[in-house]
This record gives structure tokens, sequence and C-alpha cells, in this order.
């Protein structure tokens, strides 16, 4: 992308587990068919545990903070994300709009953005440069027979966001004939529902809302993905695609429970 081009920008409120996903997936769709490129930023209705595509729907017993929270999963992989005190995005986009290189470009462009907009508080934080890259729709490479932790927070992988040691931010991926989705959380702090993790408040002393966030991170986003943003509201098709995503997939206990192993 060497010349500025527009990308979709659409600011969500806060809304259910199986919409967030469905809204997730349909975008992806768009991009694929009709080369719809967004970048989306969301939060929860209320705390949300999703599950990554590969994780069994039984391994959430071992997390009992996070037992009362509904449950919905994602089509990408990687580990299990509490959401309360954080932020989402998404980012959808066709082949034609990628970014040159291997798979970890657009994990480093959209962290080091995220890095670069931290800084508007005085906060330092880096990237993680070892290991292999975050799931997308395969399993994470590791090492025979060694059990990864359950949430994504207490995983690391090349690329993820450190902030005073700990991860703040990760992301994943998952590719459809034409189109790839990248979605992530930014950790802003701690949730009752996932007390060992530490977010930004306390590694800093520093609460950030979503909406600075936001803000601070779509400036040095266009710059990383060449980019001007054109903002708008979900288009009639896509929303509609969304409902049916929501309805009969996302809210159904057969793809919330489809891995039981």
């Amino acid at each position: 992308m060497s010349e500025k081009q527009p990308l979709f920008l659409l600011v969500d409120s806060a809304a259910p587990g199986p919409w967030n996903m469905a809204v997730d997936e349909a975008l992806l769709e768009a991009a694929a068919l009709d080369g719809l490129s967004t970048l989306r930023f969301y939060q929860w209705g209320e705390p949300t545990l999703s599950l990554g595509y590969f994780q069994s729907h039984t391994e959430r017993n071992e997390h009992p903070a996070s037992l009362c929270c509904p449950l919905v999963r994602r089509i990408s992989g990687g580990g299990a994300i509490l959401h309360h005190y954080e932020l989402t995005y998404s980012l959808t986009l066709a082949y034609g709009r990628l970014p040159s290189g291997e798979r970890g470009v657009l994990y480093r462009i959209v962290h080091e953005a995220l890095i670069a907009a931290l800084t508007n508080w005085k906060i330092q934080a880096a990237l993680v440069t070892c290991g292999y890259f975050a799931a997308e729709d395969t399993p994470p490479c590791r090492k025979k027979n060694e059990k990864q932790p359950f949430l994504c927070f207490q995983r690391r992988v090349r690329g993820d966001v450190l902030c005073g040691g700990v991860k703040i931010a990760g992301s994943a991926q998952r590719r459809l004939q034409g189109a790839l989705l990248q979605h992530g959380s930014v950790l802003l702090a701690r949730s009752a529902f996932a007390p060992e993790l530490e977010g930004l408040k306390e590694r800093t002393g520093k609460l950030l809302s979503a909406e600075e966030l936001i803000q601070a991170w779509l400036e040095p986003l266009a710059k990383g993905l060449t980019c001007t943003w054109q903002a708008g509201e979900l288009p009639a098709a896509t929303r509609r695609k969304a409902e049916s995503l929501a309805a009969e997939k996302y809210a159904s206990p057969h793809w919330t429970e489809k891995r039981n192993k």
C-alpha cells in the first residue's frame, strides 16, 4: 500500500459476545467478497470469556473466577480472553490491501502503532521478539505435550506487547480465501473475573479509557497501514449477515461446545 487509501472505520458501542464475534466474521466475508477493508473498535456489554478456536470447552472449568461469565468461541486461535476492562479491535483486509511480507508484519504494524500511542501517557511498552507467531487458523507451535496456559494473557508469542514485564496486548488471525481478519485485545485494568492478570492500570498507575486509547492509536495506525480513515456504519448487507451468524452460530451451544477434549 504505497499510496494512502481510505480504510473503513467503525467504533461500536458495547455489545453481547455473540454479536461481537458475528460482526468480525461478517466483515471478513465482506472483505473477501466485496473488498471492504475495515478497522473496528468495540467493547463488551458484560464481562465475557472468549475461547480460542482450538480450545476445549471443558477447559473453562479450570478457571473458576470466570465461570459465571457468558462464553463465546472465536474463529481465531490462541488462549481464552476475559473481556472486561479492555479494548478489542478487529482489522479485516482484502488481500490487495495486505502489507507485503510474512504474516507477522501485520501484527508488528498494529502493535508498534499501539506502543507509539501509549507514549502519549509516557507509557513504555515493547514487542516480544522471540518465539512463534500468534496462532491463526492452525494450532500454535509448541513442544510436544507442553500445556499452554488457559488465558491468552498468560501466554507470550512473538509480536505480543509487554508493559512492565507483563503482556498487555495480543492478536490472532484468521484467513478466508481473499481476505484476512486480525483481531486482538488491549488489557486496560485488572478484572475480578481474571484476577491473576494485571493491566495497564496496575503496571503504570494510569487508567486509560477505551475512547482515549482509540483516538491516540488511530494516527500511528494510519501511518503504519498507509491509509486514511473513512468513518461510517456497518453496511446493511453485512449487518444482516452478522445477525444471522449471531443467532445461528455464535449463540449456539453447538458452536461454543464443539470441542470438548
